[in-house]
């Protein structure tokens, strides 16, 4: 025999409530919840959700906050990226200089582009 009905997991308790779009969303949320993620401190997938936003591994006893659904959020990758670069020598006024030299690289460019454009008109 055939199967009749879909597998469920972990939203199954809702049964035919709420519609398949908020059980789907439900369901990836639970999971990403539930998963074991890799601890920062000891490189281990031991990181369980204590409670909204507070993470601990459950190897080294390391506890740190994080995002609601995930230790590691967006916000938090690029807040450790700009870390890392001031630790590793790079300064606020270094990363002001390269901003502004950028910007004006990016006007020439700009300004360059519309002078070739006016020029096969």
């Amino acid at each position: 025999m055939s199967k009749r009905t879909q597998k469920t997991g972990a939203t199954a308790r809702f049964g035919s409530r709420y519609g398949v779009s908020v059980r789907r969303r439900a369901g990836a949320a639970i999971a990403k919840v539930k998963r074991s993620y890799t601890c920062p401190v000891c490189q281990y997938p031991k990181v369980k959700r204590q409670a909204s936003g507070i993470w601990l591994c459950k190897k080294c006893g390391h506890k740190f906050a994080g995002g609601v659904w995930e230790p590691f959020t967006r916000a938090s990758d690029a807040n450790n990226r700009i870390i890392r670069r001031g630790l590793e020598g790079a300064t606020a006024t270094d990363m002001a200089v390269i901003a502004s030299q950028k910007a004006i690289e990016f006007e020439r460019a700009q300004a360059e582009a519309e002078e070739r454009g006016d020029e096969e008109e």
